[in-house]
């Protein structure tokens, strides 16, 4: 039983790569054409490529210009790999910020069998990079560290990452929002650079146009999506449906602030890739992957009944047992039917009402991600920074030191001349309790105290 993740991924890794060698993955063949095109005028927006528009950004196009003069099946071969890559990296991630000593085999292997990962792979979709490169920035977010150049590059590949932007500006991290900000626009001042007129197309009507795909698409789970299909066309969703996607925003934000001034920024960052999916107008199924995080959060915090019947979901893709094609009348409009063609909507939907409901709770005892390893000398400085920032020690009521988190959402260090004021001493012994048993599960033990003079004894005649 200890090797079957091993054999399973192994199984996996074979497949990937066979499927990469024999099937012509529709597209990435897209992205290739467009690493072509995108220097040939407008060329990039106003003639299909493969028979379908491409409708990402100019600097995504830039990206795959390398890969567009190899030989297809050797790019494709190459860009599956990296996504395998950026997967076991986007899990590594997942694991650090949610504090558990979790075997990394065992969540890739599982992970890899989720629909939206595999179809991520069937397409040759971006979606695994970008969930890679926006909690490698969240990571170090968390750890108070300086961020932001992964979520513009996101933003700027593919627009829906740009609402962790917003997430940094509302939990007060400025200096990463801007940093975030001005990735996002010198990629993009970049790409108009490489390419003027496929930029002004793009950022001037492409960007606006949502006819070049089929919204009505039982793939398409976002609540435009879900809408086009219950009235039966997209001329039916009028100018009103602005008001959706922006209460669906505010109240998400809400809530992932909300967790992140608490110090758990993989709720905060579960609860945002959520809310970006049900904001978009175009939703596809592979662009779910933040099912990752979201599975993790309730893994972490024991509803394994809830993520045990979420995987379920995600594995089988219930959406695709109603009837379905190209004919909005067709996809899943019974009523009887609603709740299963729109099944990643209404899992979306709950999970945002059930984090919202947790807030209610008492917090619960949140580990941080480790700090980066700094030499002796930066680690003596820091240190002595963090001994004169005040902390604010919260007694959890279980025997656990719980911390409220800083404005900017890092916990606080506790502070030993706190300890010794007799309202603390006990949340100061009980952290220091488990700050022993936290270090003798990683295999590190303390040196043996010097006897003081207590420990000293003298014989007086």
């Amino acid at each position: 039983m200890k090797r079957w993740p091993t054999f399973l991924l192994g199984i996996e890794f074979l497949a990937i790569v066979t499927f990469s060698l024999a099937y012509d993955s529709l597209d990435f063949r897209i992205y290739w054409l467009g690493g072509q095109a995108v220097t040939d005028g407008t060329r990039l927006y106003e003639e299909q490529l493969a028979a379908h528009w491409f409708t990402n950004t100019p600097f995504m196009a830039a990206l795959f210009t390398p890969l567009s003069v190899l030989p297809l099946t050797l790019a494709r071969l190459l860009w599956q790999l990296a996504s395998l890559a950026a997967f076991i990296r986007a899990c590594a991630t997942t694991l650090e910020l949610a504090g558990r000593d979790v075997s990394l085999k065992v969540v890739v292997a599982g992970g890899l069998l989720l629909a939206p990962i595999w179809h991520s792979f069937f397409q040759g979709q971006v979606n695994i990079l970008l969930l890679a490169l926006v909690l490698a920035d969240m990571l170090r977010v968390a750890q108070g560290r300086p961020a932001g150049i992964g979520i513009g590059i996101a933003a700027a590949i593919k627009l829906t990452p740009g609402i962790f932007i917003v997430l940094l500006l509302v939990t007060r991290r400025t200096k990463d929002a801007c940093t975030a900000a001005g990735t996002f626009a010198v990629c993009t001042l970049l790409a108009f650079a490489i390419a003027p007129d496929a930029s002004r197309t793009y950022w001037l009507h492409t960007f606006f146009d949502t006819s070049r795909v089929g919204v009505p698409y039982i793939s398409n789970q976002s609540p435009l999506g879900a809408l086009t299909r219950v009235l039966r066309g997209t001329a039916e969703v009028g100018d009103w449906y602005t008001a959706i996607p922006l209460t669906i925003g505010v109240i998400g934000l809400s809530i992932a602030v909300a967790w992140a001034r608490r110090g758990d920024w993989l709720t905060a960052v579960a609860v945002t890739g959520v809310t970006g999916l049900l904001v978009s107008p175009i939703s596809w199924a592979h662009h779910w992957v933040w099912v990752v995080p979201a599975l993790a959060v309730l893994i972490r915090n024991n509803n394994r009944t809830i993520a045990a019947c979420g995987y379920a979901l995600f594995a089988v893709e219930l959406m695709w047992l109603t009837p379905y094609n190209d004919n909005p009348l067709q996809s899943g409009w019974h009523l009887l039917l609603i709740p299963v063609a729109n099944c990643y909507l209404m899992a979306a939907l709950f999970f945002l009402t059930h984090t919202a409901i947790r807030l209610r709770q008492r917090p619960p005892h949140i580990t941080s991600p480790p700090p980066p390893r700094t030499s002796p000398a930066a680690a003596a400085a820091t240190h002595l920074g963090d001994a004169a920032r005040p902390a604010s020690p919260v007694p959890a009521g279980d025997g656990t030191a719980a911390w409220s988190a800083r404005p900017d959402g890092t916990l606080p260090v506790y502070s030993p001349r706190q300890a010794q004021q007799p309202g603390n001493r006990r949340a100061s012994s009980a952290a220091t309790r488990s700050g022993s048993r936290s270090a003798a599960a990683h295999g590190v033990t303390a040196p043996p105290a010097r006897p003081g003079i207590r420990g000293r004894t003298r014989r007086r005649r």
